[in-house]
């Protein structure tokens, strides 16, 4: 399964930088680049938090592409 996101798709969206998103979620920008770029699972408290300035949910923003649903 490969980890993919919108988060760049939504910051975009939204006219917001990397820098902009970390800040308002407390995390550094490369925090931000590594989740955009599929190098970083957040924890569930990061994800809640993204969600919540996108006003989405998490599975929104976040999905592992060939994940199998039971």
């Amino acid at each position: 399964m490969v980890f993919t996101t919108k988060i760049r798709a939504y910051r975009s969206q939204c006219g917001m930088t990397q820098g902009d998103l970390a800040a308002r979620v407390g995390v550094r920008r490369e925090t931000i680049v590594n989740l955009e770029n599929g190098r970083y699972n957040p924890s569930l408290k990061l994800a809640m938090d993204i969600a919540a300035v996108f006003s989405c949910t998490v599975e929104d923003l976040f999905a592992f592409a060939g994940e199998e649903h039971k």
